[in-house]
């Protein structure tokens, strides 16, 4: 009743009423009231799109002020230290380094530049989840870095809030937030009923409803806290959840509630007591799945996924679990006590939609919240990971999952608290448990049948779609946290937990060989299973590293081991591996080896653990080392192509393996784990196991043939490479062997740049993060800068010729090539085999170039290694042990005999491991040697283990088992040598001929340390057919066994090698050790040769035996001739050399050929743009020479003159140009506003200007007359350019057709007639006829004449008089008319109309000559805006306007001036009087507004072709009168009043003067005196004081005023003579343009005195006189009515000087544009545009690829590339910072003008470094644009179909 009555009254005095009551002491009729109302206006049965009830709680929640005063007061109330502002994805934020504590710390645009960051390393980024601003909490990052709001903690002084102002906002708001939750409630329905289920349109009505809430947390804290209050009242959610007993809706309510917690597998708690006592079982059959709450397993959800696995295995890995798990009860009971919880349960049913998030995450400020969110957050994580792998949208709800736990968990303190109040590590790792297992699958490594072990199956979507990366993610997060990591360490069950978590993945995505046919589908699942061990194993182990650093934490580590040895037991078990491994399989993915092997460093290298302790026994050991083993024996298999039919895959695998972002985790700790193993295992067992798992055990043999079960011939030399490449790899990386981080990231970073040159960005890529990480800089080690500036030179950015853009780039310096370049680590870190190529290559360069080593290929050098850390001392008994020494010498001597299959590789490799023997030496123990070395099998090879002792030992026999075929066998059935001593020598030889198996050493190696205990079985040696026990059955057993004759040592090899390489017998001379001695340094660099001599050298200083050994050796003489089974190779060999001596002096004349044909046609042809090739392309000049011009055609390549039925042409391109028009008066470049105030004010331009003029003109004057009076093409004139090639026009068009049916994409449209050149492949659209001419006839029209003037003067007008003969229609008018229709359609109707009757023949004649003109012009600016330089520009090389002169003049000739109207007449004549014409007609433009160069192109191009000099010359003489005359009009009308007087009685002084007519004085107050006549010429400017009426005019600065004014007439004139005749222009100094021009038209005589200043009016030439001819023009304009008189005198004073057109001036500083430009909205549709891009022509701010901006459908940009430039258009995208350019239809990424700090772009703000404008390719870019060369330089074109 009462509601009803409140409900009638306005609001806000209700609200006023309400507040008043409850504001009473006793104010419970108030509280009824209020609840009465609420009842009434809250009714959730009511649809929520009703905004009725929003605006009663708005009004309430404010009382008698509006909703938005009520706002602004609880904001003065605000007392948050902290910004919290909450972003969404693509929001732009910072991220510090330098100040933050936490690497997820991020700030919002404002705190950033309000904090002081300078010099710190920070970047911009684009959100890709959506975060938080972290300002003012100083868990996440350091105080310095607060900005100026949040450093001063302005919540202290904040004063307290009044009571009743939140009074009702208490009491309206927790109905609001019950309402909201029962409209929640409501609207869900289950994803498998069959209900139509639209939980996006339940969301979309309540938007209005959770914005409202977002508003009330956007207050401030005042606010947060009454909000906090409420959402964690457990007492206020109790007595609301229910809803009242007569309620029925919000029972329903409650029950679809409880029904939907149910379905989520949650139990409240009360259930759960009353089924927990019933069933005491079920624990133990209750799995991860069961503790998730997926009720027991009978349920049908679950059953599905038994089927799928196999009963067995579903069990199983239950039963795994069960016993681990600490509380089942964490995992599935959930009770909801307050709103806050209950709004979070239905925001995960929801699946996290946006505005609820946002809501969640503004309240975090609020530090009771934040821990009770957390809590709860953390309460209902299993069940958000539950929903996340059912949805449908896992990428978007991964976002908003981590947009909100990276705000929590990233808190140290935080994240203790619920670690230990709510077992947060347990919930974490028992979810990712449940979630992988619900997609694993049986092993099937090893042994397929039986094998127990289960893995992940990577083809999932849980995998393949990195479902797990929000669980994973926070779990990192969490173990950056010392003290979390620490309980994660000392807790043993979860440890034991997390291992058999990490053992899913081992082995997982196995390989097997295919050995028939290529493989069907090639799965891309490996990148899934990377990911997966890189992110959930790799990742949480570098974290949990971190925190074992020191002695302290010495017990976790040995826990981590033990628990790893452990689990490898039981997985070594479970697929049933004892020793031998299965054929043909290989897993790259063994993160149990790997966390063993990193613990296992970190416990030497940091933590002072001996290493002993750590390791496991020899027979465990033996098995560890297997499967890594295989990945490097398989990585040299799939590079030698064996893997070859499982597809491109398997390549992949291999690559990802050692790629810089995996290799830490993946190859490194592989081959360190190896380097333990064989340190401490035997080494003969060790090598001969890499032998044999390398398959090359058949090949070392020390006969000729050899039979190989297990490869084809041409995979032996790249496998037997790998296994010596790997071995020495083994021996010599120290990464993990005692190398201090700093010397790891400088060989890091060495190898990368050795391989190329680097960016800065690329180098921070490539190389691995950790253990050293390159974000912030850990204590005691050096920086990356540092170490970068230490090897590297920096190269700054330049700019080519051909115009591709280089980036800065670091280069390594001459010292590291010298000293640091090592090869071994460039092969360990190369993806691309051709890294490794490159490598050597530049390292040659280097060489060469420093004069170390000029002739043939250089080897890789070899470089000394760190001492090994004292552990791992037994590495180098590998290469103290026979096996090896056998393996040596048996390669040695093969190579020395050319055996097939050998490389030089193979024999460097050789050398390096020589080499690393003789520098890590043993020290032997005495008493360690075995008494029984007789029964050894191969101990006779050699008396020791020590590689120097063994150096000098030489093997005279040995036995071999060849194949009867085998060229030894025959060789040695001959009887033995005759004489009787030796034939008794030989039985003895028999008996002690060496035999070799490394198949039967290895596995007696391995039987004996089995049975050590057992002595009898390690003497009991099997018998010596064990080689033969390998050879599988079907091979035919034809082995013989043959005794070979060797006596070689391997000192003697290596001498004989020697001679080999280096061609010659006795290379080494009995005394060159002594020589050697003298100088040391000189083996550092060179080839095999050097290498042999080094190795020599070394042995020779190391031990007195081989001192004497080398000696005898190289003191006998030599036999000449080589074994005998050598000559024919060698003869062969010889043969070679020479063959390819030849060979190479054939390819040299050729090169040498081309090259110079190369250069001549560079020089005639190429570069666009060189000013100092002076080629003489210029036509005019060469036409003197023959009489007639010759042209080569270059498609049919013949040469010929242009006639009329086959007219050749240049290829031209044409493009409309808006250049001249953006022209300014300044010279100074117009600044892009970055702010509000500032503006570009087009309207001073050129184009503005003219189309001003020339609209005025056509006010008053006749159309007609008008449009001969000025040029247009200001804007959108059409500039022609040439290549210089010319072609036969019926030769192009076949070529154009070629083109057509070319289906090629090109970047060019053939359609449009586009093409390239075929010669310089220059673009082209064009073709402009060369008009037939002879020369000689040109020579006299050439010659100066000595005519007066006056007659010429008549000749002329004779001239013009002749009418326009129409050509006889001929091949050449018909192409000339054509490449007419080209020029018109280049550019856009709206820039060729400019009369009043559009269409009509005097606008086209005005277009015609204004094409002619915009070529001058352009001309005239390319060439600097002056003419000082001379003819030597580029431009001029290559002009093309002597052609397109004689085309325009020919169209023109059809156009005959009206001899009346002809302005010639008026320019010479003085005409009696005009009173003809007819009142109602306008007048004609007067000449004195005419413009000059415009007259003289129009009577250039309308006289008859071609025009003699002389006339020509008289036109440029009567036009200058004219120009002068203008010139002193325009300055009278500059001067004040008085001065005109003074001026004008001065000057009538003079004009009786002899020479008055060219006295400027005279003339002066002549014009002065005529334009006085009527007073409104002269009284317009009195108005406001003339600009220059300060200074007084003296005669000189009159005298340059009028020289400037006349200037570009003289310009223009000048240029065109050039072009005419092929006069050449003379250079002069700047100040004396004006005298040298004229001097060039022939105005002035040649020689002036230099004594006398110059004067303009003396290049006068009047023929008639001047006071009359001035004053009737000056009549012209005093004769027009009073109205137009003020309008026309700014016709009078026209400006003709122009600077030289710029772009816009950009600032320094990249973030300045950025941040006023990204966030503005657009002028045309007021929306943020998503693409914003500005025209640095004119600063226009437009939509790139907005579609709210479409005009006609096309797009913004290219909308304004047309009206702007004429269809070309320079846009700066904004969000990329690169510039595009529009051309037409087409576009280009042009690069960017902005870069970081080493020279680098940053295209689309990837990196978001600060970015700097780089002036020199702001300046190319500008270049470009003026010279129209876009189309020429920038090689990748697109169409853009009006898209952008």
């Amino acid at each position: 009743m009462m509601a009803a009555l409140l409900l009638r009254r306005d609001k806000k005095s209700t609200a006023a009423h309400l507040k008043s009551d409850l504001n009473r002491t006793d104010n419970s009729s108030g509280v009824r009231q209020l609840q009465e109302l609420l009842d009434s206006v809250l009714n959730p049965e009511k649809p929520p799109a009703d905004t009725e009830a929003l605006d009663w709680c708005k009004c309430l929640i404010a009382g008698e002020e509006g909703f938005e005063e009520f706002c602004k007061t609880v904001r003065s109330y605000d007392n948050a230290t902290l910004c919290g502002l909450v972003w969404t994805a693509n929001f732009v934020a910072y991220r510090c380094r330098t100040c933050g504590i936490s690497p997820c710390m991020s700030l919002c645009a404002e705190c950033f530049n309000n904090g002081d960051h300078t010099g710190h390393d920070f970047n911009m980024f684009r959100s890709q989840a959506g975060g938080a601003c972290d300002c003012g909490d100083s868990n996440v990052m350091r105080e310095t870095g607060f900005c100026r709001r949040h450093r001063l903690r302005t919540g202290e002084n904040v004063p307290s809030v009044p009571r009743d102002l939140l009074l009702m906002s208490e009491m309206v708001l927790p109905r609001f937030i019950i309402c909201i939750i029962q409209y929640l409630r409501d609207g869900y329905t289950e994803p498998d009923t069959s209900a139509e289920r639209d939980l996006q349109k339940v969301l979309q009505q309540l938007e209005p409803q959770i914005t409202f809430l977002e508003e009330l947390t956007k207050m401030g804290g005042a606010m947060r806290t009454v909000l906090t209050k409420i959402l964690t009242n457990q007492q206020t959610f109790k007595d609301l959840s229910m809803g009242q007993e007569e309620n029925v809706f919000a029972k329903k309510n409650y029950e679809n509630y409880l029904s939907a917690l149910k379905n989520s597998g949650l139990v409240s708690v009360e259930e759960k007591a009353q089924t927990g006592a019933a069933e005491p079982t079920r624990g133990s059959e209750t799995g991860a799945l069961g503790l998730l709450g997926a009720a027991a397993p009978s349920s049908s959800e679950s059953n599905k996924e038994e089927d799928q696995d196999g009963q067995s295995i579903g069990q199983r890995k239950r039963v795994k679990l069960s016993s681990s798990t600490k509380d089942p009860s964490i995992m599935d009971s959930l009770k909801h006590k307050c709103f806050l919880e209950e709004l979070l349960f239905w925001t995960i049913k929801y699946e996290f939609p946006q505005k609820m998030v946002t809501f969640l995450l503004n309240m975090l400020p609020d530090q009771d919240y934040k821990i009770t969110f957390t809590k709860t957050f953390v309460q209902h994580y299993a069940f958000i990971m539950k929903t996340l792998m059912k949805s449908q949208e896992s990428d978007t709800m991964s976002n908003r999952i981590v947009h909100i736990s990276v705000q929590l968990f990233s808190n140290e303190d935080l994240a203790r608290h619920v670690t230990e109040e709510c077992q947060l590590l347990d919930i974490m790792v028992t979810v990712l448990l449940y979630m992988m297992e619900s997609c694993l699958i049986k092993s099937e490594l090893q042994d397929e049948e039986n094998s127990r072990h289960v893995v992940v199956n990577c083809s999932e979507a849980l995998l393949k779609n990195n479902t797990y990366w929000p669980l994973v993610s926070d779990f990192i997060n969490i173990l950056s946290h010392q003290s979390v990591a620490k309980k994660f360490l000392e807790d043993h069950s979860l440890l034991m937990l997390w291992m058999s978590f990490v053992s899913f993945f081992q082995g997982m995505n196995l390989n097997k060989r295919e050995l028939s046919e290529h493989v069907e589908f090639e799965s891309q699942t490996y990148y899934a299973a990377f990911a997966a061990e890189l992110e959930a194993c790799a990742q949480p182990m570098w974290g949990l590293l971190t925190h074992c650093k020191v002695k302290e934490t010495q017990e976790y580590t040995k826990t981590v081991v033990r628990y790893c040895l452990e689990t490898l037991q039981i997985w070594f078990d479970a697929i049933g591996f004892v020793d031998e491994l299965a054929p043909n399989q290989v897993t790259f993915h063994l993160p149990l080896h790997r966390y063993y092997a990193m613990f296992l460093s970190k416990a030497v290298k940091c933590q002072g653990l001996d290493l002993e302790s750590l390791l496991p026994d020899q027979e465990m050991l033996m098995r560890i080392m297997v499967h890594p083993l295989q990945i490097q024996a398989s990585l040299s298999e799939i590079h030698s192509n064996m893997w070859v039919r499982n597809g491109l895959q398997i390549k992949g695998q291999a690559m990802t393996y050692v790629q810089s972002h995996f290799c830490n985790s993946m190859i490194d700790p592989d081959i360190f784990l190896l380097q333990v193993c064989a340190s401490r295992l035997d080494p003969d067992y060790f090598i001969s196991s890499v032998f044999e798992r390398f398959k090359v055990v058949d090949l070392l043999t020390m006969a000729s043939v050899h039979q190989n079960t297990a490869l084809d011939g041409e995979q032996e030399r790249p496998m037997l490479e790998g296994a010596l490449t790997f071995l020495v790899i083994l021996s010599s990386l120290r990464i993990h062997l005692g190398m201090a981080d700093d010397e790891i990231l400088r060989a890091e970073m060495v190898s990368q740049l050795c391989m190329n040159d680097r960016t800065h960005s690329s180098l921070l890529d490539l190389i691995p993060e950790n253990p050293n990480p390159k974000s912030g800089i850990v204590p005691g080690s050096c920086s990356f800068e540092e170490m970068l500036s230490a090897v590297a030179d920096f190269k700054a950015p330049v700019f080519e010729l051909g115009g591709s853009m280089q980036q800065g780039m670091y280069t390594p310096k001459a010292e590291v090539w010298e000293k640091e370049f090592d090869p071994i680590m460039v092969i360990l870190r190369t993806v691309y085999r051709r890294d490794v190529q490159s490598a050597m290559d530049r390292y040659s360069a280097f060489l060469k170039q420093s004069g170390m080593h000029t002739t043939g290929n250089p080897w890789p050098p070899y470089k000394e290694r760190t001492p090994l850390h004292p552990c791992y001392k037994g590495l180098d008994r590998l290469l103290h042990c026979k096996t090896l020494h056998i393996v040596i010498f048996t390669l040695l001597y093969k190579i020395w005999l050319d055996h097939s299959n050998m490389s030089e590789h193979v024999l460097c490799m050789v050398l390096y491991l020589i080499e690393l023997g003789l520098d890590n030496q043993v020290e032997e123990d005495k008493g360690d040697e075995e008494p029984c070395i007789e029964e050894h099998c191969h101990d006779s090879w050699f008396p020791g283990t020590n590689l120097l002792s063994n150096l000098h030992h030489v093997i005279n026999y040995v036995r071999v088992r060849v194949p009867e075929t085998a060229p030894e066998v025959k060789r040695e059935r001959e009887p033995p040598a005759s004489t009787s001593a030796e034939a008794s020598n030989f039985g003895q030889n028999v008996r002690e001929a060496q035999v070799f198996s490394l198949v039967a050493e290895r596995r007696r190696k391995f039987q004996e340390i089995i049975n050590r205990s057992s002595t009898e079985a390690s003497q009991a040696v099997r018998p010596k057919s064990s080689s033969t026990r390998w050879v599988p059955p079907g091979t035919p057993p034809q082995l013989v066994t043959e005794i070979l004759e060797i006596h070689e040592s391997m000192l003697s090899l290596l001498i004989k090698l020697h001679q080999k390489l280096s061609a010659k017998q006795n290379s080494l001379s009995a005394t060159w050790l002594e020589d050697m001695d003298a100088n040391p340094n000189r083996h550092a660099h060179g080839d095999g040769i050097t290498a042999i001599e080094r190795i020599l050298t070394k042995a020779a200083t190391r031990s007195h035996q081989s001192k004497r050994s080398i000696q005898e050796i190289c003191g006998k003489v030599f036999p000449p001739v080589a074994p005998k089974k050598n000559s024919p190779t060698a003869k062969k060999t010889m043969d070679k050399e020479e063959r390819r001596l030849r060979a190479r002096e054939r390819q040299q004349k050729l090169l040498a050929e081309f090259a110079s044909r190369q250069k001549s046609f560079m020089e005639t042809a190429m570069d666009v743009e060189s000013p100092d090739t002076e080629a003489a392309m210029d036509l005019g000049a060469s036409e003197v020479k023959e009489s007639e011009v010759l042209y080569d055609c270059v498609i049919c390549g013949q040469s010929g003159p242009s006639t009329e039925d086959r007219p050749t042409g240049l290829v031209v391109l044409l493009q409309a140009s808006s250049v001249l028009g953006h022209r300014c008066k300044s010279d100074e470049a117009k600044k892009l506003p970055t702010t509000d105030e500032e503006r570009i004010y087009p309207a001073d331009t050129c184009g503005a200007a003219h189309d001003v003029r020339l609209a005025l003109m056509q006010s008053f004057f006749k159309d007609s007359s008008c449009l001969q009076s000025v040029s247009i093409g200001w804007d959108g004139g059409v500039y022609v350019q040439t290549c210089g090639h010319t072609l036969h026009i019926d030769c192009h068009k076949s070529y154009m057709e070629s083109l057509r049916n070319d289906q090629v994409m090109q970047g060019f449209s053939v359609d449009k007639g586009e093409f390239t050149c075929p010669l310089c492949r220059q673009f082209a659209n064009s073709v402009l006829p060369c008009r037939p001419g002879r020369s000689t006839e040109v020579v006299s029209w050439h010659m100066p004449s000595n005519k007066k003037t006056s007659v010429l003067v008549k000749e002329v007008e004779d001239l013009q008089e002749q009418l326009g003969f129409f050509p006889t229609e001929s091949n050449l008018s018909k192409e000339m008319e054509l490449v007419i229709k080209d020029i018109k359609n280049t550019t856009q109707r709206k820039y060729m109309d400019y009369g009043k009757n559009p269409g009509s023949p005097d606008n086209d004649f005005l277009f015609m000559y204004s094409v002619a003109r915009t070529n001058l012009e352009l001309e005239l600016v390319h060439r600097g805006g002056n003419l000082c330089s001379g003819g030597a520009s580029g431009a001029a090389k290559r002009s093309c306007l002597n052609q397109l002169f004689h085309v325009l003049a020919m169209h023109m000739r059809l156009y005959s001036i009206d001899s009346a109207y002809n302005p010639w007449t008026r320019l010479t004549q003085v005409a009696l009087s005009r009173d003809n014409c007819l009142d109602d007609e306008r007048p004609e433009v007067p000449m004195l507004f005419r413009d000059c160069p415009s007259l003289l192109i129009i009577f250039v191009l309308t006289m008859p072709q071609p025009l003699r000099k002389e006339h020509f010359i008289c036109l440029v003489r009567m036009l200058y009168n004219l120009q002068y005359t203008q010139a002193l009009a325009a300055l009278s009308a500059k001067f004040s009043p008085e001065e005109r007087q003074a001026w004008s009685t001065s000057g009538t002084l003079k004009k009786n003067a002899f020479n008055a007519e060219k006295s400027y004085e005279a003339l002066l107050s002549h014009v002065i005196t005529e334009l006085s006549k009527v007073k409104t010429v002269y009284d317009v400017n009195t108005d406001e004081p003339s600009m220059l009426s300060s200074s007084v005019w003296s005669p000189q600065s009159i005298e340059y005023s009028l020289q400037q004014f006349c200037l570009p007439y003289l310009r223009l004139s000048c240029l065109l003579q050039h072009h005419l005749y092929g006069d050449n222009l003379s250079g002069c100094p700047e100040e004396e343009e004006f005298s040298g021009l004229a001097g060039c038209l022939g105005l002035l005589d040649p020689a002036p005195q230099p004594s006398n200043p110059m004067y303009s009016a003396s290049c006068l030439d009047w023929t008639v006189s001047a006071f009359d001819l001035m004053s009737q023009w000056c009549s012209e304009v005093t004769g027009l009515a009073d109205t137009q008189a003020e309008k026309s005198m700014t016709l009078l004073v026209q400006d003709l000087q122009w600077a030289s057109p710029h772009l816009l001036h950009l600032p320094d500083n990249y973030n300045t544009i950025f941040q006023y430009y990204h966030k503005k909205a657009c002028t045309a549709c007021k929306k943020v545009p998503k693409d914003p891009a500005l025209c640095l022509v004119c600063g226009t701010f437009v939509c790139l690829k907005g579609l709210c901006c479409k005009q006609h459908g096309i797009c913004e940009c290219v909308w304004h590339s047309q009206h702007c430039g004429a269809a070309t258009g320079i846009f700066l995208l904004i969000n990329a910072s690169v510039i595009i350019i529009i051309r037409g239809h087409r576009f280009c990424l042009w690069g960017s003008v902005y870069l970081d700090a080493h020279g680098e772009e940053d295209r689309d703000l990837r990196r978001g470094k600060p970015l700097f404008l780089c002036v020199e390719r702001y300046r190319v870019l500008e270049q470009q644009w003026v010279s129209h060369t876009f189309d020429h330089i920038n090689k990748r074109w697109g169409p853009h179909y009006n898209g952008l």
